[in-house]
C-alpha cells in the first residue's frame, strides 16, 4: 500500500512515486551535467556513451541502498553515519566498475589502457562523494518527512483533544439545565398544577430530544439557535407565566450566520435564575443579534439586580457563563470577544464572533 507523504507541507504524492521520481530526476540532471560538460571540454568521441553508461549504471546500483538505509534507519545515530560510509564506499565500487568498462568499451582511442583487473576500481574514491550526495539526500527527505508525519500526529492529536473538550463542555450542559428545570416541575407538582407540569415535561423532552440529536462539533444559523432557545423558553413560560418576558431583536443578516449549537441558552438560563426567578414582579430579557464588518455581535441583557463586580458577575452564575467563555476560547481563540458587564440595572453578556454566513446547498 503507498503511504501519501508531505511535500512542501502541502502537496501530497505516493512515498514510492516520490522516490522514483527523485532517483530518476537526481542521475538524469548527473547525466545532463556531465553532457554539457563534455560539449564544453569537445570532449573524444564515444564520451556520450560513457555518460549514457554511467548515469544508467548509477540510477540502477543505487536502487539497492533505498532497502538498505530503511535497516539502518531504525538504527542509533553512530549506526547509521557508518553505514552510509561504507555502503557509499561499496556501491562507488560497482559503479565505477561499470563507467570504467564504459571506458574501455567506448573510448578504444585513450592512451592508457586498462590492463589488471583492479584498474577497473580506480576512481572509487570521487564516486564515493557522489554516493554520499545521494545517500544525504535521501536521509533528508527522510527526515523530512518524518518531521511531518510527528507535526500532522500533533495536529490530530490536538484536534482530537479540541473535540473532546467542547463535547464535554455542551454536554456538561443537559445535566446543569435538566437539573434546573426538574426542580421547577417538581415546584408546580407540589403546587398541585399537575397540567402545567404535564406541559412542561413534554417541552422538556423536545428540547433534550433537540439537544441529543444535534452534534456538538455543528455550528447551526442564528435562526435555528433561536428556534432551539423557543423550546427552552416555552418550559420556562409555563413556570413563570407572564413574569418571564422575552424580547428578539436580529438583524436579517444576523439570522444567517453561524454559531456554535446551545450557545444562548445557558445564557438565557443565567438570566432566568438571577434577573427573573428572584423578583415577585419578574423581568425583561432581550436578545439582540446584528453585523458589524467581518463580526457578529451577539447580546443578552436583563433587567436584574445585576452584580457588584464582573469578576463576581463570571463567578457568582456558576457553570453556564463559565462554560461559554471556555467553549469561545476553545472554537475562536483569540478572534473573538466575550464580556459580561453590569448595566445598571441589570446584567449585559456581549459575544463578538467571526461572521461565518451559511452557505445554501
Amino acid at each position: 500500500m503507498n503511504v501519501e507523504v508531505p511535500v512542501l507541507g502541502r502537496l501530497h504524492i505516493p512515498r514510492n512515486a516520490l522516490f522514483w521520481s527523485l532517483h530518476a530526476a537526481g542521475w538524469t540532471a548527473y547525466g545532463c551535467a556531465q553532457y554539457l560538460g563534455a560539449l564544453l571540454f569537445d570532449k573524444e568521441p564515444g564520451y556520450q556513451q560513457v555518460i549514457l553508461s554511467a548515469a544508467v549504471s548509477g540510477f540502477i546500483v543505487t536502487m539497492p541502498l533505498r532497502y538498505i538505509y530503511r535497516i539502518l534507519w531504525r538504527t542509533r545515530p553512530r549506526t547509521i553515519l557508518f553505514g552510509i560510509a561504507l555502503t557509499s564506499y561499496f556501491t562507488a565500487l560497482v559503479w565505477r566498475l561499470c563507467v570504467n568498462f564504459a571506458y574501455d568499451r567506448f573510448m578504444p582511442q585513450m592512451d592508457w589502457k586498462m590492463v589488471h583487473w583492479y584498474e577497473y576500481l580506480s576512481g572509487a574514491l570521487q564516486g564515493t562523494y557522489l554516493m554520499l550526495c545521494w545517500s544525504g539526500l535521501y536521509f533528508g527527505v527522510k527526515y523530512y518527512e518524518s518531521l511531518q508525519r510527528q507535526r500532522e500526529a500533533t495536529l490530530r492529536s490536538a484536534a482530537l483533544a479540541q473535540e473532546a473538550q467542547l463535547r464535554m463542555l455542551r454536554y456538561q450542559l443537559n445535566p446543569h439545565f435538566l437539573f434546573n428545570t426538574l426542580n421547577a416541575i417538581s415546584t408546580l407538582i407540589l403546587d398541585s398544577q399537575n397540567r402545567v407540569a404535564n406541559q412542561a415535561v413534554t417541552r422538556l423532552a423536545e428540547f433534550l430530544r433537540y439537544t441529543l440529536d444535534q452534534d456538538p462539533m455543528k455550528k447551526v444559523t442564528v435562526r435555528q439557535e433561536l428556534d432551539a432557545l423557543n423550546m427552552y423558553l416555552s418550559t420556562e413560560q409555563l413556570r413563570f407565566g407572564e413574569r418571564l418576558h422575552i424580547e428578539f431583536a436580529f438583524e436579517e443578516r444576523a439570522l444567517e450566520a453561524l454559531v456554535p449549537s446551545l450557545l444562548l441558552q445557558p445564557l438565557i438560563e443565567n438570566a432566568v435564575k438571577y434577573a427573573v426567578a428572584p423578583r415577585e414582579g419578574g423581568g425583561t430579557i432581550r436578545v439582540e443579534g446584528r453585523v458589524r464588518g467581518a463580526m457578529l455581535e451577539l447580546v443578552v441583557a436583563d433587567d436584574g439586580p445585576g452584580a457588584r463586580t464582573s469578576n463576581a458577575l463570571i463567578e457568582g452564575r456558576g457553570v453556564g457563563l463559565r462554560n461559554t467563555r471556555e467553549r469561545l476560547h476553545v472554537l475562536y481563540g483569540d478572534q473573538h470577544r466575550f464580556a459580561a458587564l453590569n448595566a445598571h440595572p441589570g446584567v449585559r453578556i456581549e459575544i463578538a464572533l467571526p461572521f461565518e454566513e451559511a452557505t445554501s446547498s
